[in-house]
C-alpha cells in the first residue's frame, strides 16, 4: 500500500459530482477510494506497472 499521497484535482460538472458522491455513499465507499480503484484498474488494463503495485489480486466490492 502507498505510504504517501499526492493530490489530483479533477474538474467535473456539479450534477455528475453529486450523483457520484451519492453512489459512493450508497456503496459505503468514499469518492477517493473509488477514484483510486479506477486508476489502479486503468493502469492494469494498459499493462502499466508501478512501485507500490500489489502482487496479490485485488478483491473488488460488487
Amino acid at each position: 500500500m502507498e505510504s504517501k499521497t499526492a493530490r489530483l484535482t479533477v474538474l467535473i460538472d456539479p450534477v455528475k459530482k453529486k450523483a457520484f458522491e451519492e453512489l459512493c455513499a450508497a456503496q459505503d465507499q468514499t469518492p477517493s477510494q473509488v477514484v483510486r480503484q479506477l486508476i489502479r484498474d486503468y493502469l492494469e488494463a494498459h499493462g502499466v506497472s508501478y512501485a507500490t503495485q500489489s502482487r496479490i489480486p485485488t478483491v473488488r466490492k460488487p
